[in-house]
């Protein structure tokens, strides 16, 4: 890792540029990013929930429906590609990244597409539509467990990782390019929030500088009593607090901590996010049916993930709608609605982290702290990030709202796509890196009682939060 010392000692490396998966990840999101701003990724393959498997898989735009399942084959093909270039432009062995990735890209593909079947993915209000009465009612976000699970299965399961997946688990890499398409989707949901009650926001936003003014140093403190250093703690604390995978690989990048860490605490986060997503809605929907909106936020305020906190928000609304018809929609919009601002804080957390470990952490008594340590410690994928998301905010500037919302759902539409899929592929990549057997050395154990204690605190306290700021809140008028 590089010493606060050797930073202030190091001149600019131009190379760096195209030599680090920090830049390719700001590279590969901007450039997905780009093709589908002019709308070139349509034949992009969707899968759907599904009872007939010939029905799971379509394309992002209805003009290239003709190329049904090729469309996978296309997905495979363009991936491999790009990813090989930028492989090979970071001195990577080409010929055993590509085979790795040929095993990731099907092996995580197939979990998701089985993820989605309806038996599995479907929520209770869509039940009729497939002819179900049941179903686990997990969304296809599972799809990102059972490829954790898989990769966990392989990667304990053999001595030694074999070098081809060895060079192509990147989940580092995979989950900074989907954070940079991430922004997009922020950008797109924001625009679409201009149109909902404007108390809803307002009070998401307050209620969201309220929890993080106490999550993370409650997180942190206990982190670090339990007995964690700094980095884990800090990394810990971001992933408990702000939004999970995400918000702990952007802490890491910004204060320098090895890859185990956020790769740990990675695989800690979304075993926990499974937990909630099948408990905390049914708790919800016992003790919150008074309060729709109550029960919405505390979803986006206490799951943690993305996905797991937009599925729980439809699971919650599909059961609370059962007693009270009028909250449909409105459950889900509020947990999808926080989610999103609670986002926004990956970047800005990112920066702030980063400023405060060279200046207070690393800095010795005397010594100086030059701008050029703080970019290069700066995770350079952020930037990616906030470009995504301000050139879609930047388009109701120039044309009108409804018209901006439009083309912004039509370009998420088909770079959401390719956000998912790195985020499926880093999950898988999370397990195959997770070795259980060397927990015990690098202090996950202690992690683990860490997370679990700040989860717990998290949970009671957004509970408390929401209720406080959406309780009284009616709901609103269509």
């Amino acid at each position: 890792m590089l010493t606060y010392a050797m930073a202030q000692q190091r001149k600019i490396d131009w190379s760096s540029l195209w030599k680090k998966e920090d830049w390719w990840a700001l590279w590969l999101g901007l450039f997905v990013f780009l093709l589908a701003w002019f709308l070139l990724l349509g034949w992009v393959p969707k899968t759907s929930v599904w009872i007939d498997p010939s029905k799971s898989i379509s394309t992002a735009s209805k003009e290239f429906a003709y190329l049904g399942g090729w469309s996978l084959i296309l997905l495979y093909f363009f991936t491999l590609v790009v990813l090989s270039i930028a492989a090979a432009l970071m001195k990577y062995d080409v010929k055993a990244f590509a085979v790795g990735y040929t095993v990731i890209f099907w092996l995580s593909y197939l979990m998701w597409w089985f993820s989605n079947y309806a038996y599995i993915a479907a929520t209770p209000d869509v039940w009729p539509r497939y002819g179900i009465n049941w179903s686990l009612s997990l969304t296809g976000e599972a799809g990102c467990i059972f490829a954790l699970v898989l990769g966990l299965i392989i990667g304990n399961t053999v001595r030694k990782l074999p070098k081809p997946l060895e060079v192509a688990a990147r989940p580092e890499w995979y989950i900074k390019t989907a954070i940079v398409l991430l922004g997009a989707v922020v950008g797109a949901k924001a625009l679409q929030n201009m149109t909902v009650a404007a108390e809803v926001l307002t009070r998401s936003l307050i209620a969201i500088v309220a929890a993080y003014l106490i999550y993370w140093p409650i997180s942190y403190l206990i982190s670090r009593k339990i007995g964690l250093d700094k980095q884990w703690a800090a990394t810990l604390a971001s992933g408990v607090s702000i939004c999970g995978v995400s918000a702990a690989i952007a802490t890491a990048a910004a204060i320098g901590a090895p890859a185990v860490i956020p790769g740990t605490i990675a695989s800690i986060i979304v075993i926990f996010a499974v937990i909630e997503l099948i408990i905390l809605p049914w708790v919800a929907a016992q003790i919150l049916t008074w309060a729709p909106l109550a029960a919405g936020a505390w979803m986006g305020l206490a799951v943690k993930t993305d996905g797991a906190a937009a599925a729980s928000g439809a699971v919650t609304d599909a059961l609370i709608k059962v007693k009270v018809p009028e909250a449909a929609g409105w459950v889900t919009a509020t947990a999808v609605t926080v989610k999103v601002f609670i986002d926004i804080w990956i970047g800005l957390w990112a920066f702030v982290l980063a400023l405060w470990w060279v200046t207070r952490v690393e800095r010795k008594p005397g010594e100086k702290v030059q701008a050029v340590v703080i970019w290069y410690r700066f995770p350079k994928f952020v930037i990616g990030y906030f470009v995504t998301m301000f050139a879609i905010l930047a388009l109701a500037s120039f044309i009108p709202i409804k018209d901006a919302i439009s083309l912004a759902s039509a370009v998420t539409g088909q770079s959401d796509v390719l956000r998912q899929f790195f985020f499926l592929i880093t999950f898988t990549s999370i397990g195959l890196t997770t070795n259980f057997r060397k927990f015990k050395e690098i202090g996950a154990g202690k992690a683990v009682v860490a997370y679990f204690i700040s989860l717990l605190v998290i949970i009671f306290i957004a509970l408390g939060l929401a209720v406080a700021f959406f309780a009284g809140l009616p709901l609103p008028k269509s």
